[in-house]
This record gives structure tokens, sequence and C-alpha cells, in this order.
């Protein structure tokens, strides 16, 4: 779930030499749909100009607390009220102090005094200057004031110390600020998603497949992550990079997705079938690699088990939803499978379409129960993702199911 989209962050930046990744924090927090505003002190500008900081945000930077144009306007109440976090980085153990102390001396110290928005301070400093008994004071009282913090790291300091008091990186900020706006709707559930596809071998050399990049699922898993619930993941091969907090684990035949998805089932409560599991796999796997001959070859093919229908069918089921990609009559196939193995919900999408589905970043969703649906536009598949858990949950909590932990069923 993108949780940026449309949020106004205002950017405090403080006189570090840290200030150079702010750059860097700005084109992030934008490229993941939020709305940037930034305000230096005199100090910040002395390490990166203004216009650098106006070039990526595509937005005025703010200097001054008493300039003649802008306070006519009111600006700095303006921009309190315009934010939905005050995000200070780096923030400097001058500021921090500045900040514990109530001052109102500069455009960003006033700006902090006068918004309701929450606050959030990623420090920057040299170790010793973090580990002074006035800052870590200055720090407890910012705490007691309900003002967070994001950091500070370990590691080799411009200074030449190694120590703590490094800014987290940009990526790792922005993480941050997710899960700051990031409701726990999914806090207490256990969920299970399976992706990408599977591969059913002919012999060493040649196996059968399809086209699925485990994007959907993968996107599935870590919204739901950020949305607090438990997440194992169950993939079939696939080029993508391990999702953070998300116990992973790698199968790579329908029956070794089986046989981990059957292991695991007892404890789920919600379980999301997004993989693309092959339907058929040979009858006969060859030990050695197939010569080419000149006549023709064929290979009789078998039907591999149906892990939706399996999970569906046991006496306490988790509630369970059911992908169906087609080419073709897309909402009469989706609802025939929702019915056929007696799912909770299912999620339908066209293959075949250039732009969207396999091997695309885009996708779009026809999402059906028993008694409805809805459809969900085209949008990147981490949007769409957490999309779909929202209405999950929310058929989920209809149905009466309570979380394992709530219940005591385990």
């Amino acid at each position: 779930m993108n949780t940026l989209t449309d949020k106004h962050i205002l950017l405090g930046i403080t006189g570090s030499i840290a200030a150079y990744k702010s750059a860097d924090l700005v084109r992030r927090l934008r490229e993941q749909g939020a709305q940037v505003q930034v305000i230096m002190t005199a100090a910040a500008t002395a390490f990166i100009t203004p216009l650098t900081l106006q070039s990526i945000s595509g937005q005025p930077v703010y200097t001054q607390l008493l300039d003649a144009v802008t306070e006519s306007a009111m600006e700095h109440i303006e921009l309190a009220r315009w934010a939905d976090m005050v995000l200070i980085a780096p923030a400097s153990a001058d500021f921090l102090a500045k900040l514990a102390g109530g001052h109102a001396d500069d455009l960003l110290s006033t700006v902090c005094l006068a918004t309701n928005a929450p606050i959030v301070v990623a420090p920057a400093m040299n170790s010793f200057m973090w580990q002074a008994p006035a800052t870590q004071e200055n720090c407890q009282r910012l705490q007691q004031y309900g003002i967070k913090f994001f950091g500070p790291a370990t590691g080799s300091q411009a200074c030449g110390e190694v120590g703590k008091g490094r800014l987290l990186e940009p990526n790792e900020l922005v993480d941050q600020v997710q899960e700051v706006f990031q409701t726990q709707f999914l806090a207490g559930y256990h969920v299970l998603v399976t992706a990408g596809p599977t591969r059913e071998d002919i012999d060493p050399v040649r196996f059968i497949s399809n086209r699925s990049s485990g994007r959907m699922g993968y996107a599935i898993a870590q919204s739901a992550k950020m949305a607090g619930a438990q997440v194992t993941l169950i993939s079939g091969p696939v080029a993508l990079p391990p999702v953070a907090g998300v116990q992973l684990i790698s199968v790579y035949s329908a029956q070794d997705m089986l046989t981990a998805v059957m292991t695991r089932i007892a404890t789920v409560d919600i379980f999301i079938a997004a993989a693309a599991v092959a339907d058929y796999r040979p009858s006969q796997l060859f030990s050695h690699k197939i010569k080419k001959y000149d006549a023709d070859w064929q290979i009789t093919l078998e039907r591999t088990p149906d892990i939706l229908a399996t999970v569906a069918a046991l006496p306490h089921p988790p509630f369970t939803v059911g992908f169906a990609a087609e080419t073709d009559n897309l909402l009469e196939y989706a609802r025939e499978k929702l019915q056929q193995k007696q799912l909770n919900m299912i999620a339908a999408n066209w293959v075949g379409v250039a732009g969207i589905g396999f091997d695309s970043e885009k996708n779009a969703l026809n999402v059906l129960w028993a008694e409805g649906g809805i459809e969900l536009p085209c949008a990147a598949k981490t949007e769409l993702a957490g999309q779909l858990l929202e209405i999950i949950i929310q058929q989920y909590q209809q149905n009466g199911y309570l979380p394992h932990q709530k219940s005591g069923s385990y």
C-alpha cells in the first residue's frame, strides 16, 4: 500500500554535512506520491543550496521567518497547517536543543511550535555530540513531547569518527515515514501469501512454467506487513528481492508449494493465493536430457494438485482469497471459480493485455465475493495490493471471522 500518496511532508533541513542526503530524500518521497515543501535553516544553506532543493521538490524553498513578502500571508502558519508531517532530516544537535527549549527564533522552529502535525526528527551529528548528556536530556524531553526519532545510525562519519550519529539513508527514512502513516489494520493477523510461477520439470534442462513475475504477490506481502500483519510469503522462482520483515519460503513446483502451504496453514487467518501455479506437469520425468530428433516429440501431462481448493476444503479453513487470470470471459470464469472452490473472495485480472498483468508493474482487478464485488482500476501493483487488503479485511470482519490470537483457536 502506498501510504504517502498526496501526503504533505514538510521537510526541515538543519546545519549538518548530512544535508547533502536531503536532495535524495526529497526525490524518494515524491516518487512515493508525497508532496514535499522544504524549510532550511541558515546553517543548512552553507551545506546545500536552496536552489537544489527547489529544483527537486518543484516548490519554493523557505529560509526566512521575517520575510516581508511571505509573512504578509502568515506563511509560517500556512505551512504549519499544510503539513501532514514535519520531518527534520538532518536534525543537528543545536536544533534538537532549540526544539526541546521551545524556541521560535527561525522559521523551522516556529513552524514546529505552530503545527498540529506529527513531528519527526532524524538526528545527524558527531558521535560524541550525540552521547553528550545535554543532547540525551534534550532527546528525552522531545520524546516526552511526543516527537518521534528516526535513528541515528551507527557507522563512519565525515569527521573521521566511527559511532552512533549518522543520518539514516534516504530509503530508510522513507520506509519509516510510511510506517508512521500506515494504519495497523492487520495487527494480530497471520497472512499467508503465495506468489510467482511454479516450474514442472520435463528433464534436467527443460520445464513447464508461465509468465508470472510474482510482483502482485510480493506487493500484497509487503502491504500486509506494513499493515501490521505477521506475513509468510511462499514464492515460486522469481527475480525479486525478499520483502523486509516477511518470512520467505522459496519453492519450485506445485507439489512443493502445496506442501509448504499445508505445513503452515493451521495458524493462518487469511490465505491469499496470488501464485500462478502450473495446472499441469509431465507425467514422466526424464533423468537425462532428451535429445532432439527429426520426429515429433509428445509429452503426456497430468494435473498438478489444486492448492486453493485443498485449503478451502479444510474443516476450518482460513479466509481464503483466490486469483483468476483470464484472456476472455473474465467475470464469468472468476465467478465460476469462486463458487466451485467455495472461496471467500476472488481477484480477477486480464492477462495478454499490454501494460497490465504478467510482466508488468501495473494491474487492474475485479474483486468478487458471494454477495457482490468491486472494480479496482488500473494502478501500480503496490497500490492495488493495499486496496485489496482493505477490501479483504472488511469482508473478513463482516463474515464474523476472528484472528487466531483473538479467538484462541491455536
